[in-house]
């Protein structure tokens, strides 16, 4: 199938980081599948596979992104800057991000009415959303399964005010119409969430597309991992929706703005402390304490919201700040350990 660019979701944000000669001799590709080694696009000229490059590495190309080709077999000279990211931590010792999506305007967070439920993820998720800029939609899925799939929505409208929960089953026709305000032509949407929630499922049923799925599992309500890389797909609408592979940890990274949107009740109380280094345990005046103890607030929140403040202040420093910081601490050791010597007369 031919697409225009405006059919792939290219928009004035990325015309405007080319110069008129750019435009004329470099050709502009979304990419839709990224491998080892290879990236594979669309664009005006149809589909094309681009062999991964030092500056399609460099850039950490993801699928979504917008990159500048030359040549037959085309070659990347460049990645347009993102008009949306979202990212994670990405694994290991090294704290750099991992982007999960780009470019794209809505988030779909998915989750099932069973076990899977789970309130600290769904927040995790629309963290991440709001700190991209981007739109979350929670998605509630098998409600046919649920004995009381209402009581699912409600906790989601009860801790996550002002996003929008759509409750819906995946195998039947609701989908494509439930979801149908955030698929308009042109437009990019994401699917995030577990293993099991029905993705795969509502990838189908949003695409028309046979893709695997597996059973779940009756002892745990989980299902098996089937998207095992990010892809991009076509709907009938004219909309694009990257899948995801089910994750079961999403590491925050640099994100103390997605945060404070999320946990903006707690937020706004902590304005209302008595002092200003106010730690919300036991101090006097302390407003965030007095909203637990009225009921106003649930202490777990309050549990949630500084967990995913420390967690976002330890996966967001430099690696140079954490070298420093465990050089401070094996200092600090060394230092007891001989000064403990010294009591025992271990050193004269």
């Amino acid at each position: 199938m031919t697409y225009t660019l405006p059919d792939l979701g290219f928009s004035a944000h990325f015309q405007s980081q080319l110069t008129p000669d750019e435009f004329d001799t470099l050709t502009p590709r979304r990419v839709v599948e990224v491998q080892r080694t290879l990236i594979h696009t669309l664009g005006e000229g149809g589909a094309k596979t681009i062999p991964m490059s030092p500056v399609l590495a460099d850039a950490r190309v993801a699928v979504g992104d917008w990159v500048l080709t030359a040549g037959d077999p085309p070659l990347a000279t460049r990645v347009l800057e993102r008009r949306s990211d979202v990212k994670r931590r990405a694994a290991g010792d090294v704290a750099i991000a991992q982007s999960i999506a780009a470019n794209i305007d809505t988030l779909f967070i998915v989750t099932s009415c069973n076990q899977e439920f789970n309130i600290a993820r769904l927040e995790r998720y629309v963290v991440v959303a709001h700190q991209a800029g981007v739109e979350p939609v929670v998605v509630l899925t098998k409600a046919d399964l649920a004995d009381n799939p209402g009581d699912y929505l409600d906790q989601v409208q009860r801790h996550l005010k002002g996003v929008i929960v759509e409750l819906l089953n995946a195998t039947s026709s609701e989908p494509s119409a439930k979801l149908s305000p955030w698929l308009g032509k042109g437009r990019t949407v994401a699917l995030v969430g577990s293993s099991g929630v029905g993705k795969t499922t509502l990838t189908n049923a949003l695409t028309g597309q046979g893709l695997l799925t597996r059973s779940i599992r009756e002892d745990d309500a989980e299902g098996r991992h089937t998207t095992t890389a990010r892809s991009m797909y076509p709907l009938p609408s004219g909309a694009w929706l990257i899948d995801t592979p089910g994750m079961r940890e999403l590491q925050i990274y640099d994100v103390a703005e997605g945060v404070e949107a999320v946990f903006d009740d707690i937020v706004t109380l902590a304005g209302t402390c008595r002092f200003t280094d106010c730690q919300h345990d036991t101090e006097p005046g302390c407003a965030i304490q007095a909203a637990i103890d009225n009921g106003q607030l649930d202490a777990r929140r309050l549990d949630r919201w500084r967990k995913l403040q420390r967690e976002d202040a330890f996966n967001t420093q430099s690696v140079a700040e954490r070298r420093a910081e465990s050089r401070r601490l094996n200092k600090l050791y060394s230092e007891g350990k001989a000064n403990l010597k010294r009591k025992r007369g271990d050193f004269i």
